[in-house]
């Protein structure tokens, strides 16, 4: 099921809000390199998301590719995707990596040309710039996940990770954990902006799939 985005404190983001598109675009880039590191064999593995393995950890991205993609080309989103004839193509993932890519790439041509200041999200209007930064957030951690549970160390562009950090510590609060985020984990202050920033949305930036 899709979550909302938070909306108490929208009033509250400020600057931080701003850019939110291109932040978007950038953490978009990020995960097309990194879903193009998945092979079928890698479906069964852990992932850093815990009690996920990456079979299901790509199935929620591929939710969220496509809530992204009609927030930006239909101007609404609905918390629950309506049925469709194509199972797989809006809440579904099965071993289709290249369908997942072009989502993605779908993603990025949607959001470049969106124009609407507003957003619904089940009936909610939010701006644009709120849904599309919190939209980068997720998009990039995930990112990072499916990398790491592939094997390879991709880091997040420290550059998205330093604009990516306010907007989390924004948005996730203790009511959205555990059911949204783990706990948060200690990192060091001058630890990497990534490294605070996984941490702070629960993850082990040193997480490995020790069965590998």
């Amino acid at each position: 099921m899709r979550k909302l985005p938070p909306t108490t404190r929208a009033d509250t983001a400020g600057d931080a809000w701003l850019g939110g598109v291109a932040l978007l675009g950038r953490a978009a880039d990020y995960a097309l390199n990194c879903l193009r590191l998945v092979t079928s064999a890698d479906l069964d593995r852990p992932t850093p998301c815990h009690g996920w393995d990456l079979r299901t950890l790509l199935a929620h991205t591929n939710d969220s590719f496509a809530a992204l993609t009609e927030a930006a080309a239909l101007g609404h989103v609905a918390l629950v995707p309506p049925l469709s004839d194509d199972d797989n193509d809006r809440h579904g993932y099965g071993d289709d990596h290249d369908s997942l890519r072009n989502r993605a790439t779908r993603l990025l041509r949607a959001w470049a040309g969106s124009t609407d200041a507003t957003v619904s999200v089940g009936g909610c209007p939010l701006t644009a710039a709120m849904v599309s930064a919190v939209g980068a957030v997720e998009v990039a951690v995930h990112a990072w996940d499916v990398a790491r549970a592939c094997g390879h160390p991709r880091p997040i562009p420290d550059d998205v990770a330093a604009e990516l950090l306010p907007l989390a510590r924004l948005f996730v609060t203790d009511a959205d954990r555990p059911a949204r985020f783990a706990v948060p984990l200690n990192a060091a202050p001058r630890a990497p902006a990534q490294d605070r920033l996984l941490a702070y949305l629960g993850r082990d930036p040193h997480w490995t799939d020790n069965g590998k």
